[in-house]
């Protein structure tokens, strides 16, 4: 079906079935865009390829069915709160484990009712982690998706892929999508190298976007590993806005909040779509410790805390008119 056609179709489909998803798809429309590492999200099956023993019933981690279940029906709830009114159109995911995983959480837990799809790496990580994007199928229409592999340097471990997935808006713009996880801060000098080649890599994909795009409309979302000043956002990746620069924080490393988990976007989307981030601290997502509130972590270290990530979600608010 041919682009115009698609989402007016889509509007009358959604005011005959009462319009759970989105009020008003053509003309002015408002959404919201959410990302989120939701630490080890593991299934509790042993996969031989990867070094993931201690999240199984039987490891370290005691990661077991009732354990995981707990996980996925927090996060389904917590994941369907970050929209407000209205589910967000699109959900990144850090540090999840496989296919099977993204559809429990999506299948079979409360989040099923608000149809979210899904797509997503199958990486080299060592570990076996993942990033994935859920998406609103009437806010969202996915028309090609790859992987970006950044091969590590010598005598280090591969790092996640990046996922990019382009497709239509409801205002019949296309959105390049990158989904990122970039190699950790630990490791020294070494890492700090792997991380700038894959930003490095990043920036060219996303570059090389921007001529051959008619309008392109670029936006980069996940754990970067990196607050605002690192050189990999402020040198690197310096043509993108980092729309998450002025936010209190996301992770909490020894009481000290930095701000590692970001949204960029290029200046056609910012202008187009004039982007607002926040960060999501729900007290249900905080601990209390004697340095003030953190993340309520699912584990430190093989100690089971019982909450559901060592990091805070981030939401961007979108607004646009349809271009005259």
């Amino acid at each position: 079906m041919p682009a115009r056609r698609f989402f007016p179709a889509l509007c009358l489909l959604l005011l005959l079935a009462g319009g759970a998803v989105a009020p008003q798809l053509w003309g002015r429309a408002d959404w919201r865009v959410a990302c989120w590492n939701v630490e080890n999200l593991f299934d509790t099956v042993p996969a031989p390829a990867h070094d993931d023993a201690d999240f199984t019933p039987q490891g370290a981690c005691r990661w077991d069915g009732c354990r995981y279940w707990s996980k996925l029906g927090r996060l389904a709830r917590h994941i369907a709160a970050l929209g407000g009114v209205q589910p967000c159109a699109l959900v990144g995911l850090v540090e999840v484990e496989n296919d099977s995983v993204v559809r429990d959480l999506t299948r079979r837990t409360s989040l099923a009712r608000l149809g979210y799809e899904a797509l997503m790496t199958h990486g080299p990580d060592q570990r076996g982690i993942n990033v994935a994007l859920l998406y609103q199928p009437l806010l969202f229409r996915p028309v090609g998706h790859d992987s970006l592999r950044v091969p590590p340097l010598q005598g280090q471990r591969p790092t996640r892929d990046i996922l990019h997935v382009w497709g239509e808006l409801p205002t019949a713009d296309t959105l390049d999508l990158f989904v990122v996880h970039l190699p950790s801060r630990r490791g020294g000098r070494a890492a700090s190298r792997y991380r700038q080649r894959v930003a490095e890599a990043l920036q060219q994909c996303a570059d090389s976007l921007q001529r051959v795009r008619r309008q392109p409309l670029v936006l980069m979302m996940g754990d970067f590993n990196a607050t605002a000043a690192d050189p990999v956002l402020a040198r690197t990746l310096a043509g993108y806005a980092v729309l998450t620069d002025t936010l209190a924080g996301t992770y909490n490393n020894q009481g000290e909040w930095s701000q590692i988990d970001h949204f960029l976007a290029n200046p056609a989307l910012v202008s187009r779509l004039r982007p607002s981030a926040s960060v999501a601290a729900m007290p249900s997502l905080l601990g209390n410790t004697d340095r003030g509130p953190v993340p309520r972590r699912t584990f430190l270290g093989p100690t089971y805390q019982g909450g559901l990530s060592d990091h805070l979600p981030i939401v961007l608010q979108l607004h646009s008119c349809p271009a005259e």
